[in-house]
């Protein structure tokens, strides 16, 4: 297995402008995890990050538990000097630190894009552990689908609030403006591209594909496998859309074929159904993501053999860590 340091901004100045970076921060379905037997890959939930170039912030895509990882670094960049240990008030206390308080002056010192696949718990609770969020200077873009006729805001409100959260929503100090998009919508974020498309998934659900500098990523970070009844063979009209002839294609890659045969309807993919998704697309490279709690690293090491070998020399196959980087250069 290859894994990269994290290297998801150049501290050393200039180098790797111009070159696009894929960062993984959280890499698990379903729950976050802590075990020693975890301790390569990661227990952190989904959360990935696209640096166009070193210059520009990164566009975010999903909000886990891994977000607080990528928040500590962006913390780091563009608030210098003002530590880590920024966190939400307590619940009828006025927040306490110059980082935590008061309006922005002028622009923000931070504008972040995040990009939210759909609202179960994996892919938004990191939400309110994000550093940037607890400073009044940044402002934060978060686009995603709507769920049942309530709001994207609402969404997140029903659960950043007490008695789940210590505050409520509209008291995280940041800016925070909410987007609903839907299939097929694209959205502009800089010189970037960012391109929406429902894919099969447990309730409503987007994929999503971001171009920049002649570049692709593809994100299907919950994509639910056809089953062998379903009468629905292959890739689905979106997936694929999104998928075509990517330079990076982040997949879902939850289950082995025995766990599917009897978790077929709980939405996610086995590595079989990745490797043919990156197969039909014709992409560069596949990212195995998504893993299941209960799969330690060296199941992870068995299961990233098994695809490199399915998929022969066709593409080059990587097992997502917390802490790999990507870099889309030539």
């Amino acid at each position: 297995m290859r894994h990269a340091s994290f290297s998801c901004f150049d501290r050393e100045g200039r180098e790797g402008v111009g070159v696009a970076t894929v960062t993984f921060h959280g890499v698990r379905g379903s729950c976050p995890c802590s075990d020693p037997r975890m301790r390569r890959y990661g227990g952190g939930t989904a959360c990935v990050s696209v640096q166009p170039d070193a210059d520009v912030a990164p566009i975010v895509l999903d909000l886990g538990t891994g977000s607080r990882l990528l928040g500590e670094e962006l913390v780091a960049r563009y608030f210098p000097g003002e530590g880590l240990s920024g966190g939400a008030p307590a619940a009828g206390s006025e927040p306490g630190g110059a980082t935590l308080t008061g309006e922005p002056v002028g622009e923000p010192n931070l504008s972040l894009s995040a990009f939210v696949t759909h609202l179960h718990f994996d892919h938004v609770q990191g939400l309110p552990f994000f550093g940037p969020v607890l400073r009044a200077a940044t402002r934060l873009d978060i686009y995603g689908p709507e769920h049942d006729g309530a709001s994207l805001e609402a969404a997140f409100a029903a659960f950043v609030q007490p008695p789940y959260f210590p505050v409520g929503l509209k008291e995280l100090p940041a800016e925070v403006r909410w987007h609903a998009i839907a299939d097929g919508d694209v959205v502009s974020v800089g010189e970037a591209v960012v391109r929406a498309r429902e894919i099969p998934h447990v309730g409503r659900t987007l994929g999503y594909r971001v171009e920049c500098d002649g570049r692709s990523i593809a994100y299907l970070g919950d994509h639910q496998a056809p089953s062998a009844s379903s009468g629905c063979p292959g890739v689905s009209k979106g997936a694929l859309e999104l998928a075509r002839e990517a330079d990076v294609l982040i997949h879902d890659a939850q289950y082995t074929a025995d766990e599917f045969a009897v978790k077929g309807h709980w939405g996610h993919s086995t590595i079989d159904y990745a490797i043919e998704v990156a197969r039909v697309a014709r992409v560069r490279r596949l990212v195995l993501f998504h893993h299941d709690p209960t799969h330690d690293d060296d199941f992870l090491d068995r299961l990233g053999s098994e695809a490199t070998r399915l998929a022969g020399n066709r593409f080059e196959v990587l097992v997502a860590a917390e802490g790999l980087a990507v870099k889309l250069s030539d």
